[in-house]
């Protein structure tokens, strides 16, 4: 570029495919994604925004580093040149359409008119999923960034499952992101940054876990995150639900069992679906898991994928990945036992603790799993089939202990004869039992030991 056309260009002012800029800065990187993500386009360094020249350093060093940091940055190389008038040098950076998408700290840019914004969810899928799927993406990203324990723990798990032959214990970080397909020509994928780096949210601040305490929507016990890599996530939400949930004591036998308030392998398997099949293109959200006295709601980016339906997930189906790099790796190192299998197993965990099934629901745009700790809920409840009276029934004898046949007249302003009816349907589906056989002493509990086919859902 020659002093005339440079001169032509700054008139022009800023464009779809023309930016100035007096630093380098944050927006200097971010707008270069939007040009490689676009029509390509060029950078004017050392010109304010109404095109007058102001100048930049000179010297060979800084023109080396920037072309470095934008390579190492962004893993795109650019073409610069210098132009020096009146005195001063002006540096024009020009950036060709990328044949990928191009990121600058995890996010994608694009061009709107003379301004650079952040792409949204939508048009951000339409420029991945050509093809690629978020894990498999490549990044600027550099194998000192990765966990090289991390790796190790994976090929120890991986090898004593016998699900990875061709790799030995001894064999290094490189080789084996190799094979599992994290990197491909010299360049990490997004994939394995957040399965094992040292620090993934250096470049995706928000792919974490938030778990909070709950007593009512508004009234927050505790708050804590599980953030790291995908390993460290996992294990940290665990221990995380853990401290939020009770346990009690059984002695069988000489052994000591613990009973949780749900069965931890049903969290477990909820925690890793949550971490396998999110949308992880929507990076402006974390996983949420909310914990109640009396449910659990987890819930995570992505609505299910085409050609799966909530009422497969109850039973066996086909496993349909979003992420599949994540998934292998998962799988690989024995935390998946089967694709698909998870949600159903899910249920038949809950059954046999004697809870209701969970609930599996696509809302806010994302998937939601909900747990239930109490089976008397009115919900649950009214699925059972039972009617307005009876549920104000149950939901009296949770509060006081008990009721009697004159409660539930006085309740439910019936006479003795239906109160007598609706208290015996309830005895029958084994949701109260009744104490002492005839006269003034008798009364209704609630039934402990909830049979498997009380559950609601």
């Amino acid at each position: 570029m020659n002093e005339k056309e440079l001169k032509k260009l700054l008139a022009s002012g800023e464009t779809e495919t023309v930016e100035f800029k007096e630093i380098i800065n944050d927006s200097f990187y971010k707008t270069l994604s939007a040009f490689a993500n676009a029509k390509g386009g060029i950078i004017i360094l050392g010109a304010d925004i109404k095109g007058n020249i102001k100048g930049i350093e000179p010297s060979s060093r800084f023109l080396e580093d920037l072309t470095n940091r934008i390579v190492n940055k962004m893993s795109i190389y650019p073409n610069i040149e210098t132009i020096d008038i009146k005195g001063k040098r002006v540096i024009a950076v020009k950036v060709a359409r990328s044949s990928y998408p191009v990121s600058y700290e995890g996010r994608y840019y694009e061009r709107v008119g003379n301004t650079t914004r952040e792409m949204n969810t939508e048009k951000l899928k339409m420029l991945l999923l050509k093809g690629k799927c978020w894990d498999s993406i490549k990044g600027g990203f550099s194998l000192d960034e990765i966990d090289n324990e991390t790796v190790r723990r994976f090929i120890r798990f991986a090898v004593e499952k016998n699900r990875l032959t061709d790799v030995s214990l001894n064999e290094s970080p490189e080789v084996v992101l190799k094979k599992l397909e994290l990197l491909t020509d010299k360049k990490l994928t997004n994939g394995a940054i957040l399965l094992f780096g040292k620090n993934p949210q250096r470049h995706f601040v928000n792919l974490c876990v938030r778990v909070g305490r709950f007593k009512t929507e508004t009234t927050i016990i505790d708050d804590k995150w599980a953030k790291g890599n995908l390993f460290q996530q996992f294990e940290d939400t665990l221990n995380i639900l853990k401290q939020y949930i009770s346990v009690r004591y059984e002695i069988k036998g000489v052994e000591r069992e613990d009973i949780w308030d749900y069965p931890i392998p049903t969290f477990r398997e909820a925690v890793l679906n949550a971490l396998i099949h999110r949308d992880y293109f929507d990076m402006a959200n974390f996983i949420q898991i909310k914990v109640y006295d009396d449910h659990i709601w987890f819930f995570n980016q992505g609505k299910l994928l085409e050609g799966i339906t909530i009422e497969d997930l109850k039973k066996p189906h086909s496993s349909y990945l979003r992420n599949p790099l994540i998934a292998k790796v998962f799988y690989l190192a024995g935390y998946i036992e089967q694709y698909g299998s998870g949600t159903v197993r899910m249920v038949e965990w809950m059954k046999e603790a004697g809870l209701p099934e969970p609930e599996y629901k696509e809302e806010l745009g994302g998937f939601s799993v909900y747990f239930y700790k109490d089976i008397y809920t009115e919900e649950n409840l009214r699925k059972r089939g039972l009617n307005e009276r009876q549920i104000k029934a149950v939901m009296y004898v949770k509060e006081k202990g008990k009721v009697t046949n004159e409660d539930y007249q006085n309740i439910n302003n019936v006479k003795r004869r239906l109160a007598t009816y609706e208290l015996d349907d309830l005895t029958e589906k084994g949701i109260i039992q009744r104490i002492g056989r005839v006269g003034k002493g008798t009364h209704y509990r609630l039934k402990k030991s909830a049979p498997n086919e009380h559950n609601a859902h």
